[in-house]
């Protein structure tokens, strides 16, 4: 058993790394930025199905400065990467997420490097795969990546891609004998384990909640949370996931009017709220004006794309879970810890 490291513990990817972790009985490491959120941390992780105790141990370190990296890291014998900014809105300027993003991968980096250890995973994102491109009539692969200079990429896929480049270039130049495996997610759902989510559960959230007037035209993969978690062991312990990307996609991408079908379907009067009627896309980016979540979608509307996850399956034996099984996984975790309009609330 390993001792690892996983950066941003706190996060709704990074909980489930740790809780992955210690199920395969891993001594485990985490950083988060204020040491005051640790137990609502280890809270999350009893929601996920394990007591912390002491095989876990926190630490204060934060993307944008050096402190506490090296205490963190030192005696790990791998690090699953996984802290990147990632919020609703676009930012006020893009380098408010290009730099905390390449800058924080190379400070983890390095001092994984200086501390010996043998594999870092960093967790990218499909962003650095699937944007900026003309239309594809084939599914993405490991081998595509997202052009930065597009216009149509956003400044998050430009932090995305500009960070894993970034992370590649050093192991290349700088990063002698560790070893780097990269995980590409497509929009990442699942149970919940706390407040603390993915901008896409909030997609869920949003719909169950009766806040969205209607379906736009928009087409994206998913992938369940939990299965990410198992990817980055996998790239992890797994010989094969040495100098690779994989992409962690459950299956072909879905519409956003087959998600209401699928909480329709299996929470009946849970997802009453839940709208059925399609948005024209004039009226989406009407909105987009004066909303910025909203924009983010815009140069996505009517666009179908599609990624395939046989390079994971096939290296790696990786096995994820349905489309329909995450998405109900997700209103469910939801409905249980009080966070829709008409659930009650979880007693603290």
């Amino acid at each position: 058993m390993a001792t690892v490291l996983v950066t941003g513990g706190s996060g709704f990817v990074g909980a489930h790394c740790i809780v992955a972790l210690l199920k395969a009985g891993h001594t485990v490491r985490t950083t988060i930025r204020n040491l005051s959120r640790e137990e609502e941390v280890r809270n999350m992780l009893r929601e996920g199905g394990v007591e912390p105790g002491e095989n876990v141990t926190f630490f204060a370190a934060d993307l944008n400065s050096d402190t506490g990296w090296k205490e963190a890291v030192t005696d790990c014998d791998y690090v699953l990467h996984v802290a990147s900014p990632f919020p609703p809105g676009p930012p006020k300027h893009e380098d408010d997420l290009i730099v905390p993003a390449r800058e924080g991968a190379l400070r983890v980096l390095r001092a994984a490097r200086d501390a010996a250890v043998k594999r870092v995973v960093l967790t990218s994102s499909f962003a650095a795969i699937g944007y900026g491109h003309p239309q594809l009539n084939r599914p993405f692969d490991e081998s595509d990546w997202t052009d930065p200079n597009s216009p149509q990429t956003t400044p998050y896929a430009k932090s995305k891609t500009l960070a894993e480049r970034a992370a590649w270039d050093f192991i290349q130049r700088e990063g002698g004998a560790m070893e780097l495996a990269v995980v590409n997610p497509v929009g990442i759902f699942g149970p919940a384990l706390g407040p603390d989510t993915s901008t896409s559960i909030l997609i869920v959230q949003r719909l169950m909640n009766g806040e969205v007037p209607g379906m736009p035209n928009l087409n994206f993969g998913l992938v369940d949370v939990r299965d990410v978690a198992d990817l980055h062991l996998l790239a992890m312990i797994n010989p094969a996931a040495r100098g690779q990307r994989f992409l962690a996609v459950a299956g072909d991408f879905v519409a956003m009017s087959d998600i209401a079908k699928m909480l329709k379907a299996r929470l009946g009067a849970a997802a009453g709220r839940v709208p059925t009627r399609r948005l024209p896309d004039w009226l989406v980016r009407i909105v987009g004006l004066f909303d910025p979540s909203v924009k983010l979608i815009s140069s996505e509307l009517g666009i179908r794309k599609n990624a395939t996850n046989a390079k994971a399956k096939r290296l790696l034996g990786w096995s994820p879970r349905s489309n329909e099984e995450s998405i109900v996984a997700t209103a469910e975790s939801l409905l249980k810890l009080g966070m829709l309009k008409d659930s009650p609330k979880k007693a603290t």
